[in-house]
C-alpha cells in the first residue's frame, strides 16, 4: 500500500494497481479449434427412398413366394425357371462370369458414387467457427465474368469455373493482347480473393482477337 501527500499535507492511502495478464490469447487450443471447411455432402434423400423401396419390393416378393410354398403352393413361375437355370449352368461358364463381372462393375460403380461427398456445383467459402457458407460455380463465374468484362479493351468473356482452376477465355478488339492479358491477370486474381474461397482456383486467362 502506498502514501500519497497532498496539497495540504494530508496523506492518503492507495491500494496497488491490480496486475493485468499479459494481452494475447486466451487459450492455445482455440486457434487449433478451428479447422477448415470442408465440401458440402448431398443428403441424397430420392436415392436412397428409392433404394429403400426396391428391396422392400423384392424382400416382399421373396417372402410372399417363401410363404406360397409353405402352403403347399407351387411356386412362381420365375422362380422355378431360375432354378432350372442354375441346374443348368455352373460357375465356371462365360455367361455366368460375365454376368457377375458386370453385377460387381455395378455395385463398385454405385459404392463409389455413395461415398461421393456429391454437390459439386457447390464451392465452400471461408467463414466464421460455427458458420458453412458456400457459392455455386455458375454465379462464382458470373461475378469473374463481371469483373473481367470491366477491363479496357475486352468486347467478349467466357469463364469456366472448376474447384481447382478458372478458366478466362477472352476477346479483345483493341489494345495489345499482351496489356489485355495483364489487366485480366490482376482483375480475375482480386476477383478471386474477393469472392472469400476456402480453396482459390487457379487462373487461366486466354486472349485472343
Amino acid at each position: 500500500m502506498r502514501r500519497d501527500v497532498g496539497p495540504r499535507g494530508r496523506h492518503r492511502d492507495r491500494a496497488p494497481a491490480p496486475r493485468l495478464p499479459p494481452a494475447g490469447p486466451r487459450r492455445t487450443g482455440e486457434a487449433a479449434a478451428v479447422t477448415p471447411p470442408r465440401r458440402f455432402r448431398s443428403a441424397r434423400r430420392i436415392p436412397a427412398g428409392l433404394t429403400a423401396l426396391a428391396v422392400l419390393a423384392v424382400a416382399g416378393l421373396f417372402l410372399y413366394d417363401l410363404a406360397a410354398v409353405r402352403a403347399h403352393r407351387p411356386a412362381m413361375r420365375w422362380r422355378r425357371e431360375l432354378a432350372a437355370q442354375l441346374e443348368r449352368h455352373t460357375p465356371a461358364d462365360t455367361e455366368v462370369l460375365v454376368a457377375g463381372g458386370v453385377l460387381a462393375l455395378a455395385g463398385a460403380v454405385l459404392l463409389l458414387l455413395a461415398l461421393a461427398p456429391g454437390l459439386r456445383g457447390l464451392l465452400p467459402m471461408r467463414a466464421e467457427p460455427g458458420v458453412r457458407a458456400g457459392i455455386r460455380r455458375k454465379a462464382a463465374a458470373l461475378v469473374l465474368r463481371d469483373r473481367a468484362m470491366e477491363v479496357s479493351g475486352v468486347r467478349s468473356v467466357r469463364v469456366r469455373m472448376g474447384r481447382g482452376r478458372v478458366g478466362v477465355r477472352a476477346t479483345s478488339h483493341f489494345r495489345e493482347l499482351d496489356d489485355v492479358r495483364a489487366d485480366l491477370d490482376a482483375v480475375v486474381a482480386v476477383g478471386i480473393e474477393e469472392l472469400g474461397l476456402a480453396h482459390p482456383p487457379r487462373p487461366r486467362v486466354r486472349v485472343r482477337r
